[in-house]
Formats: C-alpha cells, structure tokens, sequence
C-alpha cells in the first residue's frame, strides 16, 4: 500500500515537475529568440517613432513596395516638415486603412497623405497563403488587435508573444555559428538592358500571373474607405501611380491599363480627389538610372521623383 502511494506520488510530481519544466525552458528561450525574430522585422521600426519622434506629420504615404522606396523627403524635410512613409512592402489597401486608423492621429489637420495606385493594388501582391501569412504577422508586432484585419489571437500568440512556439528550425539560429542575413532591397549596378528586361518580365508575372481577379470589389471598397476617413479628419488624400521603366509598363496590355485607368479615375471622380499618373512618364520609363528594378526607383530617382512631386502636385503648394 505504501509502495502503492509513493508510486501515486512520484507519478504526480512528474506531472507537475515535467510541465513546468518545458514552460520555464520555453520562456527561457524565447527572450533570445525574440531578439532574433524582431530583426526580420528591421522595416517596421519606424511605427515605433510615431507619438515620441512623429506626431504632427504634414506629409506621408500609405502604400506596398513602391511606396515604401519610391517617396524621399529629404527634399521637404529641409523646409522644416515632418514627413513620415506608412507603406511596407506588398501592403494592400485593407492594411493601409488598418495603418491610418491606428496612427492617422498623428496626421496634422490639413497635411496631405499620398496614396499609390499600382498595378496590383486592386488583387494581391502576395503569391500564395505562405507568403501571405508572412506578410501579415508583422502587423501583429505594430497594430492594435481591434486594427488587425483578421485578428486571430493565436497568431498573436505566436508570432508577437511567443514567437519560440512557432521557431521551428530557426530556433538553432539563436546559437552560436548560426548567421543572420538580412536581405535588403538594393540595386545591382552594371546589368544590361537585356537582363533589366528579364527581370522586368519575371517582375510583371509574380504581380498577374495566376491571379482570379486584377480588379477585386472589397480592394475597391477599401481605398474609397482610406479616401473617407482622410476627408473626415482633415487630412487631403493624393492618388498616385509612381513611375515604372518602360520594360514593366509595357507588358501590360491596352486593355488592363484601361480597365485600370477607369477605375482610378472614377473613385477619384467620386471623392473629388485628384490622381497623378507617373506611370508612364517620360522622364523615368527611359531612364534606368533612375531605378533599382523595372519598378522601383533608386535612391537617386526617388530624390528625383521628390523634386517633380513639389513642383507639380499642387496639394503640396500650402507648403512652399
């Protein structure tokens, strides 16, 4: 009997001791993890600024990849404006309305918001659900639970609180030996007109090949709800299509780029917005020198770009 209740002992403290054990080497590792984990997420470091370093912002942007590297505001900066870039890259509309909600308030009264049109703005830049729920997480380390689209406390969990409990095999790159490479977008100097093109065209097919639908309904619905809640709190909203090369714009068919321009133009129709078309313009589709891929521009052109930007969207002429 006594042998019985050691045995009935023994096998309760394993239930407690082992638990409590994997929870304690879980929370142990996380920390490192987490510090690791956070580097994938370099880009959104900036949310971290607004309401300690930016808080009356008199020009910004929403937007994916070409609003993330194509708007440079040393230009405006220089005149003593605040200016800050919302976008990250392959960000859709209903997480640029989800962006504005969280920190819209730090948009001033009567500060200009531009909002880029691409392409692929009205399906998904994204190509599969993989890269779709990469995509989506890092919202889950900047944005609200109420701002998340699709907000799933589990995600949360392990993406945000607990990142360990989805490592996998990234879990090993916490130790020694194991090496961080960071990919950045940058451009690569000296390739031909051939290659550009190349490149050109397998840019072109991630953004339109296998996709249902280039034009879908709630995408449309969600930039007329960014233009709304920019009109209803004394923010002016600028539709835009930032400049492509040649070697992308020209893949697209007379019959997309018609579909497209309708579109645009009758949203900006309806909320009395203007929209600035560089999507073609002849200053940049010839001039390589001015991007880093067939449609994003380098460093200089978005310099560049700035400058034309000033001069010629009258919204910004409050300012100079």
């Amino acid at each position: 009997m006594k042998q019985k209740r050691k045995d009935i002992l023994r096998f309760a403290l394993k239930c407690i001791l082992i638990p409590t054990a994997a929870v304690l080497i879980i929370f142990a590792l996380n920390k490192p993890y987490q510090k690791y984990d956070d580097q994938k997420y370099m880009d959104i470091v900036k949310f971290d600024t607004l309401g300690r370093e930016y808080w009356e912002i008199h020009v910004g942007n929403l937007g994916s990849s070409h609003g993330a590297y194509d708007f440079n505001y040393d230009a405006i900066s220089q005149y003593g404006y605040i200016c800050f870039n919302f976008a990250n890259t392959s960000q859709t509309f209903d997480y640029d309305y989800a962006i504005l909600q969280e920190y819209g308030q730090y948009m001033e009264s009567g500060s200009v918001l531009f909002i880029p049109v691409s392409y692929f703005s009205f399906n998904n830049e994204v190509v599969n659900d993989t890269e779709k729920q990469a995509m989506t997480v890092r919202y889950y380390h900047f944005l609200s639970p109420e701002n998340i689209p699709d907000y799933d406390p589990y995600v949360d969990l392990v993406t945000n609180r607990l990142p360990i409990l989805s490592a996998g095999e990234e879990l090993f790159k916490i130790f020694p030996n194991f090496d961080l490479t960071l990919i950045a977008h940058a451009a690569d100097d000296g390739i031909s007109e051939e290659e550009f093109a190349r490149r050109a065209k397998e840019r072109f097919s991630r953004h339109f090949d296998n996709k249902d639908e280039y034009f879908m309904p709630e995408r449309i619905e969600e930039l007329y709800a960014i233009i709304e809640y920019c009109q209803a709190n004394e923010i002016t909203p600028v539709l835009i299509t930032t400049p492509f090369s040649k070697y992308y714009r020209d893949l697209a068919s007379d019959e997309f780029l018609q579909e497209f321009h309708d579109t645009v133009t009758t949203i900006a129709n309806d909320t009395g917005v203007n929209y600035y078309d560089y999507s073609n313009d002849e200053r940049f589709r010839d001039n390589l020198d001015y991007f880093s891929d067939s449609d994003h521009l380098n460093d200089q052109g978005a310099q560049y770009f700035m400058q034309i930007l000033m001069e010629e969207v009258t919204e910004l002429d409050r300012f100079f």
